[in-house]
């Protein structure tokens, strides 16, 4: 960093404040001292022109106009009312620490709402292909509109209300800040998203081809393809938790709150598949433990996927 010292003498020598020669003054150093109220309000309308996000902290009146020109004002608490009417932000207990672990906090909610997006989007876009392969190749519905419902709403529902409980990954103040104009969809979430969700529709749609050429039955197949769908969602919430750590270095006690939901979720499908009640409701039945594994099968290749998917990204991180 810039360790050059700018006094508010130098900015005044520098001439008019959006000239280059003040704006470059302002860039070349991290350090002003005994700088005017106007002095520091010039400083902030320099950075924001040259592209930087600005937070100012202030607790007087003269710090006002600074704090109001800045991308986040952070007012003292203990400052007067002017400076806390015009900041964004107040700290109440006055402590400079507060603001990094309120930025830290910030980014640990960021990262869960792209997760738990993540995870509806690419299970979303899954039975999409399903469904579309299913009319291309001229083949039965894999699954009535019932079924679909119980699968969005309770299976995958509950796992996603979890997945917004993960704790913050280690590691996330020493990432440098993310641009001002960049939204949820950056090129990692759509690449993961398009690769998860084709994943999951092409297994499904091979799974609901195999069980129709076998001569099963169509309602006792769809029964089949519904349990292996709930089971790909169980093994992809576990993807979700990073998009970059391997699903097997992140501990499970980041949020027990999430394998307390996996488990239900799975276990009320389950129990569904076992009650005459939503087995006239769903259209579905019981399986046999066999067949249960068989289908734990055929979800983890979805894993294998992602997991080289994050290995691919590391490296490239890396280089």
């Amino acid at each position: 960093a810039n360790d050059k010292v700018v006094t508010g003498k130098d900015l005044e020598n520098a001439g008019d404040h959006e000239g280059k020669e003040f704006t470059d003054l302002c860039l070349s150093s991290t350090v002003f001292a005994r700088v005017s109220p106007v002095q520091k309000l010039h400083i902030v309308e320099a950075l924001k022109r040259e592209g930087h996000f600005v937070a100012v902290t202030g607790d007087g009146v003269n710090d006002a106009p600074a704090l109001q020109r800045a991308n986040i004002g952070v007012a003292m608490g203990s400052g007067t009312d002017v400076a806390k009417d015009t900041g964004s932000i107040i700290i109440t207990d006055d402590n400079f620490a507060s603001i990094v672990s309120g930025i830290e906090e910030g980014r640990f909610a960021f990262a869960n709402v792209r997760k738990v997006i993540y995870l509806l989007i690419s299970t979303g876009a899954a039975e999409l292909l399903l469904f579309v392969l299913a009319v291309l190749f001229n083949v039965p519905l894999p699954l009535v509109a019932v079924q679909i419902l119980w699968l969005n709403l309770v299976t995958n529902g509950i796992q996603d209300v979890a997945l917004a409980f993960e704790k913050g990954e280690p590691g996330v103040m020493r990432k440098p800040p993310r641009r001002t104009d960049q939204g949820i969809f950056d090129r990692l979430m759509i690449g993961e998203t398009i690769l998860s969700g084709f994943s999951m529709g092409l297994i499904a749609f091979v799974a609901w081809m195999v069980l129709l050429a076998s001569g099963m039955e169509e309602g006792y197949a769809r029964n089949l393809l519904l349990l292996l769908l709930v089971l790909m969602q169980n093994v992809h919430v576990f993807n979700c938790r990073s998009e970059t750590e391997s699903a097997f270095r992140v501990p499970l006690s980041r949020n027990y709150i999430l394998i307390f939901g996996v488990f239900a979720a799975h276990g009320l499908h389950l129990l569904a598949m076992n009650t005459s009640l939503f087995q006239n409701l769903l259209g579905v039945s019981p399986v046999s433990i066999s067949q249960w594994l068989i289908l734990l099968a055929c979800a983890t290749p979805l894993l294998i996927v992602m997991e080289l998917f994050k290995a691919f990204q590391r490296k490239k991180t890396h280089n």
